[in-house]
């Protein structure tokens, strides 16, 4: 069978190639003299890491959405979990150069009158405790939210409804001052990360970088998983989940697995987003957010892990174009948008490329010739 370039070998290649470019372009601002005209601004590279922490988000709905037909409108939910876990970090890393000058509390501790750190704070003066946190806390949340819900086969729109409802109330928890997370305000003014200051541009590029890394062996680890029999086992769930169920397989035991990788690098995501973007507070949680991350999905192409890379670094980039040029028309957008992948091409830009047969179709097996007519 003749080798095509829709083979995993040219998506390897490509996105390859894209990773080495997507270090090497901001890299180059270390080769020459800040104020050249060759150098990338500075809000341009912190601005491209948050473009990348989005589409390793995307690529933790398509895994779950694309290959196991779970569609979770919760992933902002881990999302921000991830990035509370990293602005906790940060907050303990301020100190005594806070504006009240306690050592022990975060200035919203002590404008709030709290006498002493919750136990739930505890440990995260270190960033290994915070790292192990940042993958925990939203698996643990994913594996119990998961096996509750698959042991009880809620399937489809009920579990989307569902997740959007866990997403919503966590959102409304950290609004409350008293649950110790800063409330409405949230998290800010950040110092530095394991010592370097977060508003130099030798720390933003090493954030990008990080950023760059972590989507490159997020999106190995999908295509490792989607590859494997596994992989299979997911298609065939979202295809036929009862046909699959009667032939013996673990379906609880399948979708919980995929469940908790996708929540996992949601929360990665999340904590390589909130030191770029210098905030973390509950309007994260917002439901919105996570319907979002479905149109993004959606547009690139859903059930192809590269199209979701692809759509959330596009559809962010039109958001921050158009919010800057003409804000009262990005909503009407999202939504035509939102109306063009479920009408006009629910395959998404991936979907287009092979409908214009940019891509090569898969050549037919070679009939025997005994075979033959």
């Amino acid at each position: 069978m003749r080798k095509t370039a829709w083979s995993p070998g040219f998506w390897a290649c490509f996105f390859g190639c894209g990773l080495i470019l997507a270090i090497a372009i901001p890299a180059f601002n270390l080769l020459v003299p800040p104020n050249s005209p060759a150098a990338l601004p500075d809000y341009l590279v912190p601005l491209l890491g948050k473009y990348l922490c989005y589409a390793l988000l995307a690529l933790s709905l398509d895994l779950i959405w694309g290959y196991a037909g779970i569609l979770s409108l919760g992933q902002g939910a881990f999302f921000a979990l991830g990035g509370y876990c990293v602005g906790m970090y940060l907050m303990r890393q301020i100190g005594a150069r806070g504006v009240y000058g306690n050592p022990l509390l975060p200035d919203f501790m002590v404008f709030l009158n709290w006498q002493q750190l919750p136990w739930f704070w505890w440990g995260f003066d270190h960033f290994a405790w915070a790292a192990a946190m940042v993958v925990l806390v939203p698996g643990l949340l994913a594996l119990v939210f998961g096996w509750l819900a698959f042991r009880s086969r809620v399937t489809g729109v009920y579990l989307s409804i569902i997740t959007q409802a866990m997403t919503y109330a966590l959102m409304l928890a950290f609004f409350r001052n008293d649950m110790g997370f800063g409330g409405n305000n949230g998290m800010t003014d950040y110092k530095d990360l394991l010592g370097w200051d977060v508003h130099q541009p030798s720390t933003r590029l090493g954030l990008y970088l990080a950023s760059v890394v972590a989507l490159g062996l997020g999106y190995l680890l999908c295509r490792f998983i989607t590859a494997s029999k596994l992989g299979r086992v997911l298609l065939a769930l979202r295809d036929a989940e009862s046909r699959v169920r009667f032939l013996g397989y673990s379906v609880t035991n399948a979708k919980l697995f995929v469940f908790t990788i996708s929540a996992i690098l949601a929360g990665i995501a999340g904590a390589l987003y909130v030191p770029q973007v210098g905030i973390i507070n509950p309007s994260e949680f917002s439901p919105g957010n996570s319907i979002e991350v479905a149109i993004w999905v959606s547009v690139g192409g859903r059930g192809t892990l590269s199209g979701a890379v692809v759509g959330a670094i596009l559809v962010n980039a039109a958001k921050t174009w158009l919010t800057g040029a003409a804000p009262e028309t990005w909503l009407f957008v999202l939504g035509a948008l939102f109306v063009l992948t479920t009408l006009v091409f629910p395959h998404g830009m991936v979907g287009l490329l092979r409908r214009a047969r940019w891509i090569r179709p898969r050549a037919p097996a070679p009939v025997p010739a005994g075979e033959q007519a």
